[in-house]
């Protein structure tokens, strides 16, 4: 078989999946997720495929509240961000509810632009529980969005989600889809953070950059080896 039939029954086998999975994601217990193991409930996901240098996976659609923050430093952007969220969860909302924490807490990040103040939105997933009929939100700041079924290219890394560290990994990442020409959406990506902040070590956080038609499993090229120089015969 010529490596095109391949690459067909390759496509093909992974729109059966993604037709297959599209109506399981949601959320699901914390502690039955290794990414997820301080909130009580965690976005579930199905995994497509795992390269050597990213895995692929699908989403279902969900809710979450949001806000957007202005700053030149998404460091800053997000400690503002989510003050908000955090206080609606607290209680700012109109039924005064207290709202459990959940797990992954997502941050958009527009295409770089060096330099100058960038809108970065952060959002914290609905509890099931709230996902139908959340409470509204008492500042204007605040709203909700409904992420839509999405299937992600995701680079993982350890530490902390900052400005250097965050673009350093979605750089990383997007230089492996273009090396398999890989298809997707450039203009912005999302940061997952899935710690606490209070948490110091042992940390997840994830890139992730939405498919543009279907996903390209593939093991990204090894850079190639640089050979000695041989060395003149006496």
């Amino acid at each position: 078989m010529d490596n095109h039939c391949r690459t067909m029954l390759c496509t093909a086998g992974l729109l059966v999946f993604l037709l297959t999975v599209a109506a399981e994601a949601g959320l699901g217990p914390g502690n039955s997720s290794s990414l997820c193991p301080e909130a009580k409930e965690c976005l579930q996901f199905d995994t497509i495929c795992k390269t050597s240098g990213y895995e692929v996976r699908h989403y279902g659609p969900s809710k979450w509240v949001s806000t957007d923050a202005e700053a030149l430093f998404m460091e800053v952007g997000t400690t503002v961000a989510f003050r908000r969220l955090f206080n609606y969860i607290t209680g700012a909302n109109s039924d005064g509810a207290i709202i459990d924490m959940t797990a992954p807490v997502l941050v958009k990040i527009p295409a770089e632009k060096r330099l100058k103040p960038t809108v970065y939105t952060l959002s914290f997933l609905l509890p099931s529980a709230y996902q139908e009929n959340p409470p509204i939100p008492t500042n204007e700041k605040v709203y909700f969005t409904d992420m839509p079924d999405m299937t992600v290219y995701v680079r993982s890394y350890g530490g902390w989600m900052l400005s250097l560290t965050s673009r350093l990994h979605s750089h990383l990442l997007k230089k492996d889809l273009n090396s398999v020409q890989a298809s997707y959406n450039s203009t912005f990506h999302y940061g997952a953070g899935y710690n606490s902040p209070r948490r110091l070590f042992h940390r997840h956080n994830e890139v992730w950059y939405v498919t543009e038609g279907a996903p390209v499993c593939a093991t990204p090229p090894s850079p190639p080896s640089e050979t000695p120089p041989t060395s003149a015969s006496p």
